[in-house]
């Protein structure tokens, strides 16, 4: 076991009391203000390319419409502090995520990054990462894929700890969630990003 997977597991386990009583109040306040499904999976690209299934919060009621329109008043509020990603720390106690990391995307990516942006795979994906605290979804694709590349070459447990620290206080102020008049992040297209191949 590694020294990254000890941290993960012991942090995990430790505030379990904390991140299970808020994981149940996000539960019944999706219930009451999303409706079911409570729980929202989707297959996504985690170590190595290989593929699994992430599991949040549903903050979108089904149905036509742009993202903005379809999300609840209640989902607003969860993706705002983050409440949504709570059941991943099932994931990370798995060992199929980890606390920290590129956050794992859809599958349908993977054709479309570049050699440098795929090196993003070399590690778990991770809850929040380097991208997540210098921006999240106000900075560009590029620059998030530089960020999980940097993470992948410099990560440590002291890194880890920070970013963590970080994420904690940017998640209490609702920092950073969204590209002004968009609800989610704009779907990955390298050539209108100018980071193509």
């Amino acid at each position: 076991m590694t020294p990254k997977r000890i941290f993960d597991l012991t942090l995990v386990l430790a505030t379990a009391p904390v991140w299970l009583l808020a994981t149940a109040a996000a539960a019944l306040l999706t219930l009451v203000g999303t409706g079911r499904p409570v729980l929202f999976r989707d297959e996504r690209a985690g170590k190595d390319g290989k593929p699994f299934t992430l599991v949040k919060f549903r903050t979108m009621r089904d149905g036509e419409g742009s993202d903005a329109v379809r999300t609840t008043r209640t989902g607003a509020f969860m993706r705002k502090f983050s409440l949504d990603e709570l059941p991943q720390l099932w994931l990370v106690l798995s060992g199929k995520m980890s606390l920290v990391g590129p956050r794992p995307l859809p599958l349908r990516y993977l054709p479309r990054y570049s050699p440098a942006q795929m090196r993003r795979h070399e590690v778990l994906p991770g809850i929040t990462g380097l991208a997540q605290v210098n921006g999240r979804n106000t900075i560009s694709w590029e620059e998030k894929f530089r960020y999980d590349v940097e993470y992948v070459d410099r990560h440590d447990l002291a890194m880890d700890a920070a970013i963590l620290a970080r994420t904690v206080f940017k998640a209490a102020g609702g920092a950073d969630v969204n590209m002004s008049g968009e609800i989610t992040m704009p779907e990955f297209n390298p050539q209108q990003e100018g980071a193509g191949r």
